[in-house]
């Protein structure tokens, strides 16, 4: 169970205990916390409360959030595409459209589910039930390479590359309009968006550091093709980086351009390359993945109307 504490100051006087809740804790939407209310997860000064309670100086918030109860991902037959696979993990291209996990509204037809028919039982378990081996994910409507761990010795080697920024992870973009450099790096903390819980974005409210590095792969008539290194790899980085300097992803329907004249059913993306030392041997891998059909004749058409 989670848990939660809040004091209330001079500043927050007479504010919605349901709005308040929802701006103070990230991973929870204004929805869930009046179900939490109602339910009686909610107390103030030790006492339950209704919605449209309106908070008072000096009153004590406290929030139990019970844990989630896990259901237990279904071993399916769906097609993989293996790039590299040993006793320790597997490198799988994912293509778009396909969700990496179970969660909500996406039980079956996950890329786990396709994992735990090919590996049956030779995946790690630190991630529980829904999510076993996967040590980074990448947004459904991204195309390209994810590593999976097939032990726990993997996945906490992996992990750490990771938190240590070693781990090499580049994707390709075509961006909207055209950068002005060259090069450059974004760095940016990054958040749930404050009033729209299903968003990311660059704040400094209950945020994590988040740097993108950038570099300019091909000027094009009104678009930029860009290769992005993730330096660290928080939800949507790239994606929510990209529309904050002014430039997002083309195609992408939550943080791109509105009505934006182009062909894409969603954002166009690729996670082009993955390096990493190997768990058991120490060396360093590095594999990379063709750009999927819908990026290439997207590229393609821009080159003809750049010409």
């Amino acid at each position: 169970m989670d848990n939660y504490s809040f004091v209330i100051d001079d500043q927050s006087l007479g504010i919605r205990i349901d709005k308040y809740l929802s701006d103070n804790i990230s991973d929870m939407t204004r929805s869930s916390i009046v179900n939490l209310i109602v339910d009686g997860g909610v107390t103030v000064n030790n006492k339950s409360i209704n919605k449209n309670y309106k908070l008072r100086a000096g009153d004590t918030i406290e929030v139990n959030v019970p844990k989630p109860v896990e259901y237990e991902a279904e071993a399916e037959n769906i097609p993989l595409d293996i790039v590299y696979e040993d006793d320790d993990l597997i490198v799988v291209n994912k293509p778009k459209g396909m969700v990496v996990h179970p969660a909500a509204g996406n039980y079956t037809g996950t890329l786990v589910n396709a994992l735990l028919y090919h590996c049956k039982d030779n995946l790690s378990g630190i991630n529980g039930v829904l999510r076993p081996g996967i040590v980074h994910r990448i947004d459904k409507d991204t195309s390209g390479l994810l590593l999976v761990a097939k032990n726990d010795k993997a996945h906490n080697s992996l992990a750490a590359q990771i938190k240590e920024h070693s781990l090499t992870r580049e994707y390709e973009a075509i961006v909207f309009g055209n950068l002005k450099n060259d090069t450059g790096v974004i760095d940016a903390p990054i958040g749930r968006h404050h009033t729209d819980r299903k968003r990311m974005a660059v704040t400094d409210r209950n945020s994590k550091n988040a740097v993108t590095h950038y570099e300019v792969i091909e000027r094009l008539k009104g678009y930029t093709y860009v290769r992005f290194k993730l330096e660290t790899g928080r939800t949507h980085q790239i994606r929510v980086h990209s529309a904050f300097i002014g430039h997002p992803v083309s195609g992408d329907k939550v943080y791109g351009v509105k009505n934006e004249k182009t062909s894409l059913d969603s954002q166009c993306l690729h996670a082009r390359k993955i390096g990493f030392i190997h768990p058991s041997t120490g060396e360093y891998m590095e594999f990379t993945s063709e750009l999927p059909e819908y990026f290439a004749s997207y590229l393609n058409k821009l080159r003809n109307i750049s010409k």
